[in-house]
C-alpha cells in the first residue's frame, strides 16, 4: 500500500483559520499538536506519522482465529497494551503496519493512529470520513487535513469544553486514555500551552 502523498506542510494562516472555524484557541490547538506529534504530521519519507497498536489489531482479529494466530506468531498482535515496546523508528513502525496489512488490510489501518492528531483509524467516523481508507488518503495529502480530522474528533467526542477550559487532565483522560499519567500527558499539554500562550 502506498503511504506517500502530497505531504503538504501546515502554514500558520491555515492553523489560525482552522482554530477559528472550530472555536478553538490557537495556543491550545498548538499544544495538542506538539504533544501528539512533536508538531509535524509526516516522517522523513513524507509518510503520515503513525503508531501501529498491536492490542487494537488483536481485538480486530478476534473473530478470525486463523488470522489472529498469524499475527500473534509475528508478534504484531497481543491482548494487552504494553507487552513489548514500540519500534524506535518510523520505518520500524511502518514495517509492522505492512506486516499487518498482509494479514488483514482494513484491520491493520483501523489499528493505527494517524497524523498530527494521532487519531485511531477505527475512529474514522468521528473525523467525518466514510471509511478508514478515506481517512488515510486525506492524511497523506496535508497536515491541514490531519488537523481538521483532529478537530472533528475533539468536537465529536465532546472534548471541546475541556480544551477551551484548559482542563488538561480531563482532556488527556479521554483523548489519550486512562493511562495518560504514565507519560505526563496532561502536564506536557499544560507546559506546551503556556509556551504558546
Amino acid at each position: 500500500m502506498q503511504f506517500v502523498g502530497d505531504a503538504e506542510k501546515l502554514t500558520t494562516d491555515e492553523l489560525e483559520q482552522i482554530a477559528h472555524d472550530f472555536c478553538i484557541e490557537p495556543a491550545a490547538l498548538r499544544a495538542v499538536i506538539r504533544v501528539e506529534s512533536s508538531g509535524s504530521g509526516f516522517d522523513a519519507m513524507g509518510r503520515p506519522k503513525i503508531l501501529f497498536e498491536r492490542h487494537f489489531f488483536y481485538r480486530h482479529l478476534i473473530d478470525t482465529p486463523n488470522l489472529l494466530a498469524q499475527a500473534e506468531q509475528l508478534g504484531i498482535a497481543y491482548r494487552r497494551w504494553g507487552e513489548k515496546p514500540y519500534p524506535k523508528s518510523s520505518s520500524g513502525v511502518y514495517q509492522e503496519l505492512e506486516a499487518a496489512i498482509n494479514i488483514d488490510e482494513e484491520a491493520a489501518l483501523l489499528s493505527t493512529s494517524w497524523g498530527m492528531g494521532q487519531i485511531m483509524g477505527e475512529n474514522f467516523r468521528l473525523v467525518d470520513c466514510k471509511s478508514v481508507y478515506e481517512m488515510v488518503d486525506e492524511a497523506k495529502v496535508s497536515e491541514r487535513n490531519q488537523i481538521i480530522q483532529m478537530c472533528h474528533y475533539i468536537h465529536n467526542t465532546g472534548l471541546m469544553d475541556e480544551l477551551q477550559n484548559h482542563d488538561w487532565a480531563g482532556f488527556a483522560r479521554h483523548y489519550n486514555g486512562p493511562q495518560y499519567t504514565k507519560n505526563n500527558y496532561d502536564t506536557k499539554l499544560a507546559d506546551a500551552y503556556k509556551e504558546y500562550a
